[in-house]
């Protein structure tokens, strides 16, 4: 086994590091936050709830009160695979550049899509973030409606900085559109607008951005992936503080013919176990602006 575990541990940094960039979601992973796997299929996530202040009596001294700290526990749902196999023939003297393909178009295509669609979905079922159903935007309320998000995580006393705007490709080129520039004697012009007010701008691709998807359990071998369902999310702002994005098993393990007793090929099997939560003290950290009803 010496063989599949050597093309295993040359690869996973591959994938690992595909995976970061074609996911757009990637960037809200953080590993510094107060996570603990407490089994097979939970995570435990440490939360604090402060309390106000009180009246300070110069005879009594300081009022009572109290920081409650506990592990919440989360369970994770998510549990996703994949096998594939490459012909020994077709690749008989570089399974790198087979593999490397395969690998590189699986990640991008298939997995961070996916990744990111469910974690878009998890945070827009949430019960209690805030959200605005509107109609269709254009360039010229756009600006006002990112505007209103912002207003809405103000009142609940959400940091300004650290704040992350996703809008689907649309909603991007209207804020480009809406945003005036003084131009001068420029040969070339880029009118993409990447940060709004200091606030980064990421587009993600309208098909992993809906309130509602359906994971298909890929039972036959043209089967698999996801579809959309719900309505398309037009905008999502939010702070990384209020949601925690859980990957607890992303694995890769491949098999030579030779130990593959079923095929002469390459077996290359893909397993992902992940989950996104968004903390119910927090829900009032995220904003969501939808299509339709």
């Amino acid at each position: 086994m010496a063989q599949s575990i050597a093309l295993a541990d040359k690869f996973q940094p591959i994938l690992d590091e595909l995976y970061m960039e074609a996911s757009v979601t990637a960037l809200l992973d953080s590993p510094s936050k107060p996570v603990n796997f407490a089994g097979a299929d939970t995570v435990a996530i440490y939360t604090v709830t402060p309390i106000g202040l009180g009246t300070y009596s110069r005879s009594t001294g300081y009022p009572a009160g109290q920081v409650v700290g506990a592990w919440e526990t989360y369970q994770l749902t998510n549990s996703r695979g994949r096998e594939f196999n490459i012909d020994r023939m077709d690749d008989e003297e570089s399974l790198g550049m087979a593999f490397g393909n395969l690998a590189g178009e699986f990640l991008r295509t298939e997995v961070a899509p996916e990744i990111d669609a469910y974690r878009f979905w998890k945070y827009a079922a949430k019960s209690g973030i805030q959200t605005t159903t509107g109609a269709t935007l254009t360039a010229n309320p756009v600006l006002a409606a990112i505007d209103a998000a912002h207003a809405a995580l103000d009142t609940y006393h959400v940091p300004a900085e650290g704040r992350k705007l996703f809008v689907s490709n649309s909603v991007g080129r209207m804020v480009s559109a809406a945003v005036t520039r003084m131009l001068g004697n420029e040969s070339s012009v880029d009118r993409r607008v990447t940060s709004l007010d200091g606030v980064p701008i990421i587009v993600v691709p309208q098909t992993r951005f809906y309130t509602v998807i359906t994971q298909d359990a890929g039972g036959t071998v043209d089967a698999g992936g996801f579809s959309n369902g719900g309505v398309g999310i037009n905008f999502m702002l939010l702070h990384p503080s209020a949601i925690v994005q859980v990957l607890k098993h992303a694995n890769l393990k491949v098999f030579t013919p030779d130990e593959n007793q079923e095929m002469d090929t390459y077996k290359v099997q893909y397993r992902l176990y992940h989950d996104a939560f968004v903390l119910d003290q927090k829900v009032k950290a995220i904003y969501l602006h939808k299509l339709g009803a």
